[in-house]
C-alpha cells in the first residue's frame, strides 16, 4: 500500500516516458482536413527528396534545415503526405525527451518534473500533427540548450567539451531553419554560457560553443555561395526587407501577452525574494544550477514576448513558455505538499487537465452533445443565444460545410481530406488531355496542391522559388521570368490559385499574364478553411473561334464560354 502511496522515481520515470509516446503518437490514429500552408512542408521535403539542391535548384528565404527530417521520412515512406504526420511524430518525441533531459539538469523532483512534462506534451506537442518550421525552429533550439546545459553541469570534462560543440551545431541549425527564433536561440545560449564564465570562471563551454556554431555556420553556408543563397537568404538586404517592427512588437507585448508577461513578473518578484530584497543577490548569482534555470526560464519568456511578433502563424506557436514557467514555478511549492506522493501528483494531474482542457475538449464533445443536447435556441433564429446571436454576412466567404470534405482516395493525398469540389477538380484535370496524354507534361502549379507532381509526374522545374508568396519568397525577378515564359506559351497547364484575402500569395501580376495568353478551362475550390479561395486551370489560348468551358466552384457541368 505505501508503494501505491508513494511511487518510486523509477515508476514516475516509466510514467514521463509514456506520457510523452502516448502524445506524440496521438496524431497516428486519426485523418486530417487538409492544412492551410502544409503544400510547402511538402514541396520543401520532395525537392530534397528528389535530390534537388537549396539555392541551386530552388530558393527559399530561409536555411533548408527544417526540412530535412521530413525529407528523410519521404525516403524512408514516399512522398505521401501521411508521412509529414509521421515526420512530427519523430518531431515530437525529440522535443518531448529534450524537455524532459533539459529539466533533469536542474535536479527537479521526479514528481515536479511529471507533471512539467505532462504540461509540456497537453499544452505544445498535442496539437502539433503537422510539421512547421515556426514549430521546429524551437525543437532545433530546445536540443541545442540541452546540450549547453549539459556542458556546464556534466563533471566528465570531454563529454563537457562534446557538449558545448553540439550546443552550438544545434543552435546555429535552429537559425537555419527560422532566423528569428534562431537568433534569439543565440542570445540565450550566449547569456547562459557567458553567466558561467563569469560567475564560475567556467571558459572552454561559451568558447567550444562559438567554435561549433561557427563550423556549422561555414559548413551550411560557403557550399552554397555561389548558387545565390546571398539573394535568397533573407536578412533585411534588397530584395527582402526587414519584417521587424518595434511598433507592433510595443502593441503586442503592451496590448495583449497577459500569460507571459504574468509568468515574468511573478518569477521576478520570485528572485526578488531570494535574494531578500537584493541583500543576497551575490549568493543567488553565485548558485550555479538556481541562477542558470532562472536565466533560462526568463529568456524563454522574453523570447515568447518576440516570437509571437516575428512567427505570427500559427498565433499560438509561443505557447511553450507556459510549460517553462510552470516548471520554475514548481519548484517553489512546499515540501509539506510532496508532488512525489500519488495523492498531491494525481491532484496536480487532474487540476492540468482541467486547466488546459480546450486541447482535448474537441474529441469529447461529441459524447457532451449526446448527453447534454442543444437546445432549441441553439437551431431557432427566433430565439437570440450565444450559439446565433451572429450571422455571417461575409459574401466572399464559400460557405462548404464540413461534411462535403473526404479522402481523395489519391495516394500523394493520402491521410487528408478535402473538400468535394477540389476532388472532383483534381479529377478533372487529371483526365485532361495535356495531363492524360504526355508523359512529362510542362505544369506550373502556383497552388496549394503540390502533391500533384507526385500523383501527375511532372517536372519540377529549376531553379525556381519554392513557394510563390510575392516580397516574401519571390520577387519581381521570379514574376518577369513566369510571366515571359507564359507569354511564349511554355506551360501545356498552369493552375494559379487566387486566395483574395491574403497579399499577393500567389502573385496577381501572373495571374494577368494568363489571363492574356492562356485560356481558363476549370476552376474549383482550393482546399483551406475556410472555403475562401478557388484554383484556376489554364491552357495554351486557343483560336477566337473555339469555345472554352469554364467550371464554377462546386459545380461538376462545364458551362460554353464564348
Amino acid at each position: 500500500m505505501n508503494n501505491l502511496l508513494n511511487p518510486s522515481d523509477r515508476k514516475i520515470s516509466i510514467a514521463e516516458i509514456i506520457v510523452i509516446v502516448g502524445f506524440s503518437l496521438f496524431p497516428l490514429f486519426f485523418q486530417y482536413p487538409y492544412r492551410v500552408n502544409i503544400f510547402l512542408s511538402w514541396e520543401g521535403a520532395y525537392r530534397l527528396y528528389l535530390g534537388q539542391v537549396p539555392y541551386k535548384d530552388f530558393g527559399l528565404p530561409m536555411g533548408f534545415a527544417y526540412w530535412v527530417i521530413p525529407a528523410v521520412f519521404f525516403k524512408i515512406l514516399g512522398p505521401y503526405m501521411f508521412s509529414l504526420v509521421k515526420a512530427q511524430v519523430f518531431i515530437n518525441l525529440v522535443a518531448g525527451f529534450s524537455f524532459r533531459s533539459l529539466l533533469k539538469q536542474f535536479d527537479l523532483l521526479s514528481g515536479q518534473r511529471f507533471l512539467s512534462v505532462l504540461l509540456f506534451c497537453l499544452s505544445y506537442s498535442f496539437f502539433n500533427f503537422w510539421p512547421w518550421y515556426n514549430h521546429s525552429v524551437f525543437v532545433y533550439e530546445l536540443v541545442g540548450l540541452l546540450f549547453v546545459t549539459r556542458s556546464i553541469f556534466s563533471e566528465n570534462r570531454r563529454w563537457s567539451f562534446a557538449f558545448a560543440f553540439l550546443g552550438g551545431f544545434f543552435v546555429f541549425v535552429s537559425f537555419f531553419t527560422k532566423q528569428d527564433g534562431g537568433a534569439l536561440a543565440l542570445l540565450l545560449a550566449l547569456a547562459i554560457l557567458g553567466y558561467q564564465a563569469i560567475a564560475q570562471r567556467k571558459f572552454a563551454p561559451i568558447i567550444l560553443f562559438i567554435a561549433g556554431f561557427a563550423v556549422t555556420a561555414m559548413a551550411l553556408i560557403l557550399p552554397f555561395l555561389s548558387h545565390g543563397i546571398g539573394y535568397w537568404f533573407n536578412y533585411g538586404q534588397p530584395p527582402h526587407y526587414s519584417r521587424v517592427s518595434m511598433h507592433d512588437m510595443i502593441d503586442e507585448i503592451f496590448g495583449a501577452s497577459q500569460w507571459a508577461k504574468f509568468y515574468l513578473v511573478l518569477i521576478l518578484l520570485v528572485g526578488f525574494v531570494k535574494t531578500d530584497s537584493f541583500r543576497n543577490i551575490k549568493g543567488f548569482f553565485q548558485d550555479s544550477k538556481a541562477f542558470t534555470f532562472f536565466l533560462l526560464t526568463c529568456g524563454i519568456l522574453v523570447q515568447a514576448l518576440i516570437i509571437q511578433v516575428t512567427s505570427y502563424t500559427p498565433p499560438d506557436n509561443n505557447i511553450y513558455f507556459h510549460s517553462f514557467a510552470f516548471a520554475y514555478l514548481i519548484t517553489l511549492v512546499p515540501a509539506s505538499f510532496n508532488l512525489n506522493r500519488l495523492v498531491p501528483l494525481g491532484l496536480t494531474v487532474v487540476m492540468i487537465f482541467f486547466w488546459w482542457s480546450g486541447t482535448y475538449y474537441k474529441y469529447v464533445q461529441r459524447i457532451v452533445d449526446r448527453v447534454f443536447p442543444r437546445t432549441a435556441e441553439a437551431t431557432d433564429r427566433n430565439i437570440v443565444s450565444r450559439h446565433n446571436f451572429m450571422v455571417n454576412t461575409d459574401s466572399t466567404t464559400i460557405d462548404v460545410d464540413m461534411s462535403e470534405w473526404k479522402s481523395s482516395g489519391l495516394k500523394a493525398f493520402s491521410g487528408v481530406y478535402m473538400p468535394v469540389s477540389t476532388i472532383d477538380g483534381i479529377n478533372r484535370l487529371l483526365e485532361r488531355p495535356e495531363i492524360k496524354d504526355k508523359e512529362k507534361p510542362l505544369v506550373l502549379n502556383m497552388t496549394e496542391l503540390t502533391p500533384l507532381a507526385h500523383e501527375i509526374g511532372y517536372e519540377l522545374e529549376t531553379p525556381r522559388p519554392l513557394w510563390y508568396h510575392r516580397n516574401v519568397a519571390m520577387f519581381d525577378r521570379e514574376v518577369n521570368l513566369f510571366c515571359d515564359l507564359i507569354g511564349k506559351q511554355y506551360y501545356d497547364v498552369v493552375l494559379f490559385e487566387d486566395v483574395a484575402m491574403l497579399n499577393n500569395f500567389y502573385p496577381y501580376a501572373v495571374q494577368d499574364c494568363l489571363k492574356e495568353h492562356y485560356d481558363r478551362v476549370d476552376t474549383f475550390l482550393a482546399p483551406r478553411r475556410p472555403t475562401n479561395a478557388t484554383i484556376e486551370v489554364y491552357v495554351r489560348k486557343k483560336t477566337s473561334t473555339e469555345a472554352t468551358t469554364v467550371v464554377t466552384p462546386g459545380t461538376t457541368e462545364n458551362q460554353s464560354e464564348q
